[in-house]
């Protein structure tokens, strides 16, 4: 840790035995007890001291009946936080909440689709996004990332119905310029499609790459923003969403939705409490968490680089998750990859197969830097077995 470095990121917080799906459940996706994981997307950090505390003093209180989260103190922390770190002015009156960004994507599927109907989505693609489309019913719709002409393609087939953007994009980190969303917002205009843009990821932007909401670009569009402070602040087990629906009718359809025929009328108290406190204190703490993750991140390209050059990996725009095209050292087969590591170096890391991209990983380094360490350099000796065994 630096010596102007406020927090501890450098203690490792053992998390066996909290039934944490990363480390107690990885038996369940690989088969093997007792792995190292650089798996879902959480951090092994604790989350931001301002949070804890608030959450002590609410639970002294002792009392957690029935909640509402149409209240000022859970607005107001949000339209902060919109306004302090992506100088955006939101209508509050657009809010909506649900348990999580995936409960919210549920939703206005079935709001905005019909089953056979087509949903859009960037390849490669979000395990959940797949997941969530394909069990309702729908059908998913893939253009590469960063190809407009297919991407205008499937958007003017008669039954593409959503656009669904993942911004910043996961798992590749990618952050869209305002340009590039605007185009999408056009083409989603004159389309007819509606826009679902999942900005989970948006408070881990990197360097001088800058987030921009789909607030800003999304218009007289029929579009939802939806989101959660879980991701940036770690704390996903509380549950708690919320997102901004811009037309007043889908917005009351949605509400409907969750108050009754979901039955979600009152969320978690614990939930709202870290919402408001991450917004209003806990952006040095974020700012702080990002540094240090960008230096894992860094230390992931130094020796991924140095052991390949061949990779010339450069880490993501955005998020802790290290997206790594391995096909250049000679990884073509993820289930090779995956028998060494896990059979071998005993970690668990997510195979690019999961995302519909052979041949490339997804490494969560939101970590202490000695787990991050241990994690690259076991996966480098994975694929130079790997691909020794394929010379």
């Amino acid at each position: 840790m630096s010596s102007t470095a406020r927090y501890d990121f450098d203690t490792v917080v053992d998390r066996r035995g909290t039934w944490c799906v990363q480390w107690d459940g990885v038996a369940d996706r690989f088969g093997v007890d007792g792995l190292l994981p650089f798996t879902i997307s959480d951090m092994d950090f604790e989350t931001a001291p301002q949070v804890l505390s608030a959450l002590r003093a609410r639970l002294d209180h002792g009392v957690f009946g029935y909640t509402t989260w149409q209240q000022d103190d859970f607005r107001s922390a949000i339209a902060h936080w919109y306004a302090t770190r992506y100088g955006t002015r939101i209508d509050t009156g657009q809010l909506v909440y649900a348990p999580s960004v995936l409960s919210q994507l549920s939703q206005l599927l079935q709001m905005w689709t019909a089953e056979g109907e087509g949903v859009v989505v960037h390849t490669p693609t979000y395990d959940g996004f797949r997941k969530a489309i394909t069990g309702l019913g729908r059908e998913l719709r893939g253009v590469p990332v960063g190809d407009t002409g297919a991407l205008e393609r499937e958007l003017a087939r008669r039954d593409s119905k959503v656009l669904l953007v993942c911004s910043p994009h996961n798992p590749t980190g990618r952050v869209w310029t305002e340009a590039e969303l605007g185009g999408m917002a056009a083409l989603a205009a004159r389309h007819g499609v509606a826009v679902i843009s999942d900005e989970i990821h948006a408070d881990f932007v990197h360097g001088e790459q800058v987030h921009v909401p789909w607030t800003r670009v999304g218009g007289e569009g029929r579009w939802a923003l939806i989101t959660s402070a879980s991701k940036a602040f770690n704390f996903p087990a509380l549950t708690g969403s919320y997102g901004l629906i811009g037309d007043p009718a889908d917005r009351a359809e949605f509400l409907r939705r969750m108050e009754t025929a979901e039955g979600l009328a009152s969320p978690a108290v614990l939930s709202l409490t870290a919402h408001i406190a991450a917004y209003r204190e806990g952006g040095a703490w974020l700012d702080e968490v990002r540094a240090y993750v960008a230096g894992n991140l860094a230390l992931v390209a130094d020796r991924l680089n140095k052991a390949f050059p061949e990779l010339g990996w450069e880490p993501p725009q955005a998020g802790y998750l290290a997206w790594i095209d391995l096909r250049p050292a000679g990884v073509t087969d993820d289930e090779a990859l995956q028998r060494v590591l896990i059979e071998h170096e005993k970690i668990a890391v997510m195979p690019g197969a999961v995302y519909g991209a052979e041949g490339f990983v997804r490494l969560n380094v939101g970590c202490p830097r000695s787990k991050a360490e241990a994690g690259v350099e076991a996966l480098i000796r994975g694929v130079r077995a790997v691909a020794e065994a394929g010379a």
